[in-house]
């Protein structure tokens, strides 16, 4: 039988037994107390699912914040796998919560779609985005275009602009930087790139469009080169519709007493052969006169622009001493323009520039080296030990020069041969011509000299690429001795002043019109400088008997029988030569622009 207590227990827990009551509730707790921790972990999970459900399902007086629907929505991954903070998603979650409570950030979401859609060019420079967006995160990162949307530009480009800034030393490298642009690299260097240890710094480079005011550029020392980047930017557009279709090798020779270029002594650099005032020549007219194209003016050649288009680059010169004599000319007209001629020196420290097979100078300031190779026929020359056991001499028509290694890699590359090809060995061609094991006992020297120019060419075609060096072959110098050669009493010593009547110039010579044979048949493009008929007005350009300072006894008896005339005086002939090659570099750089404008 039950007690009374529980007879008269209420059936809903009423309090007429507190006692009993009391006792139920201790039993209970000391049943559940061992089970504690198992059920506050039972109980906070299914709160935690309740309130997920309620959020989900719940309507909210803002579409734009309940918490379900933005951490899975897309832009939420996408801002975040963008670099921005988490600090969005956290303030949905509160502004549900505290409806009040005002975001930082723009909660619309149609503008955060557009603003997504939207791609907004960065310059390497700037260091804000511009503030026309509504929906900018204070502290989001700024992101550049992605690569489909970027205008090509090659890292490494040369002439892709009108000025290419290097600030690390040029090296005698084969590794030539593009001076057009490829087609295998369409990405810019980012602005914040390192270089890598194992390679060269990136290098920097200025792009400028003349359509447009702004120039994006990697990082570069500030203000450095931007009045240079301008002036330029105004030669080429000063002189790219006069020159275009002008035909510069067909003119005369006119006065000009603004020249010659440099002051003649003013050049260190001169050999004692090419500097005629120095040694005595009395007249100075014949440094005054300069070419003039009929249907065009040449540029006059401005020293400081011309090592702007040189910077960070390698203008080689290979061939004769005709060669050696535009080189000198060029050096003479740059390092009179450089900023610090201190810092313009040859890079073995020469101070004659005859007997060695190479030099350089170093452009330090702007990075830049012009040199020179010794290679007078382009092909090899070569020795062999005959049947007799003597050593005879050879020219390899098959190998071209030993020094091709040196300047394979060059940006610029202007190529001469022709007047060894008129000395008597070669001249006469008996036993001296060579390909393979094979020595010619005759050959004539128009079919040897086609021959060493084919070989020549397939060195080009090989081992030069066309978008990243340019070529130039200079013809053929014009001589002028008079009653003799160069070594059989030759003289042009009488000669002041230059043809003027065009019946008495020369036929043009069969060895050009071989090499112009050969340039039409090769692939890779090679600008001719046609230089023959202009230098044939000239005869009174040469050193003649003003090729050295002290003669010698015997030549002090017959001083008229060891003349010069075939090389030129410096200042000479050869400073327009020099002209003509900026007006070239002028009209590529041009046309250049003009591709890269087109859409």
């Amino acid at each position: 039988m039950a007690s009374d207590a529980v007879k008269y227990m209420p059936i809903h827990g009423g309090t007429t037994t507190t006692a009993a009551a009391a006792a139920e509730i201790r039993s209970f707790f000391s049943a559940v107390k061992p089970k504690k921790t198992s059920t506050f972990a039972y109980a906070f999970v299914i709160t935690f699912v309740s309130f997920t459900l309620f959020f989900a399902f719940s309507p909210s007086p803002n579409s734009s914040s309940p918490w379900f629907s933005n951490i899975f929505s897309s832009s939420s991954f996408s801002s975040f796998s963008s670099n921005t903070t988490a600090a969005p998603s956290v303030s949905s979650i509160f502004s549900y919560i505290i409806p009040n409570v005002t975001s930082t950030n723009s909660t619309d979401r149609s503008s955060d779609a557009a603003a997504s859609n939207t791609t907004v060019t960065v310059s390497a420079n700037s260091t804000s985005p511009s503030p026309s967006s509504s929906s900018v995160v204070k502290n989001s990162t700024s992101r550049a275009p992605p690569p489909e949307n970027r205008t090509p530009v090659d890292k490494n480009s040369t002439f892709e602009s009108p000025v290419v800034n290097r600030t690390e030393p040029v090296a005698k490298t084969n590794a030539s930087q593009p001076l057009l642009p490829t087609k295998s690299s369409n990405q810019p260097p980012t602005a914040d790139e390192a270089p890598s240890p194992s390679k060269s710094p990136p290098v920097s480079v200025s792009v400028v469009d003349p359509t447009s005011n702004s120039t994006s550029s990697a990082p570069s020392k500030p203000g450095k080169q931007t009045g240079s980047v301008s002036l330029l930017d105004q030669e080429i557009e000063k002189w790219s519709e006069s020159l275009k279709d002008c035909e510069f090798f067909d003119g005369e020779w006119i006065m000009d007493d603004s020249y010659p270029l440099y002051k003649p002594g003013s050049c260190k650099i001169i050999d004692e052969q090419f500097n005629c005032i120095s040694n005595g020549r009395p007249d100075k007219n014949f440094q005054k006169l300069k070419w003039k194209p009929k249907k065009c003016s040449l540029p006059r050649l401005n020293g400081g622009i011309m090592l702007e288009m040189l910077r960070g680059r390698r203008l080689v010169f290979v061939g004769d001493s005709l060669n050696r004599n535009m080189w000198e000319s060029l050096v003479c007209m740059l390092k009179g323009s450089a900023k610090d001629e201190s810092k313009v020196y040859e890079a073995s420290g020469r101070h004659h520039f005859r007997g060695e097979a190479e030099y350089s100078f170093v452009f330090q300031d702007y990075n830049c080296t012009v040199e020179f190779f010794v290679s007078p026929f382009l092909v090899q020359e070569n020795e062999i030990v005959d049947k007799k056991g003597s050593k005879k001499e050879t020219l390899r028509l098959d190998l071209v020069g030993k020094s091709s290694e040196q300047y394979k890699g060059a940006d610029i590359i202007v190529f001469n041969t022709g007047h060894w090809w008129t000395h008597e060995k070669t001249s006469k061609g008996e036993d001296y011509y060579q390909e393979g094991s094979n020595v010619y006992h005759e050959l004539a020297v128009l079919e040897a000299f086609r021959k060493a120019l084919t070989t020549w060419g397939r060195w080009v075609e090989k081992n030069v690429n066309p978008e990243k060096s340019l070529v130039f072959f200079r013809g053929y110098s014009a001589s002028h001795f008079s009653g003799g050669q160069w070594n059989s009493g030759g003289a042009c010593d009488s000669e002041t002043e230059p043809i003027r009547n065009e019946t008495y110039l020369t036929p043009y010579p069969d060895k050009m019109k071989v090499l112009e044979k050969v340039l039409r048949g090769m692939r890779t493009p090679v600008t001719y400088l046609n230089i023959t008929r202009l230098t044939d007005y000239r005869k009174d350009g040469h050193p003649s008997v003003y090729r050295k300072q002290s003669l010698s006894d015997k030549e002090k008896k017959t001083p008229l029988l060891y003349q010069d005339c075939s090389h030129w005086c410096l200042p000479g002939v050869p400073d327009s030569w020099n002209e003509i090659l900026y007006a070239e570099l002028l009209v590529k750089l041009n046309q250049l622009g003009q591709t890269q404008r087109k859409p």
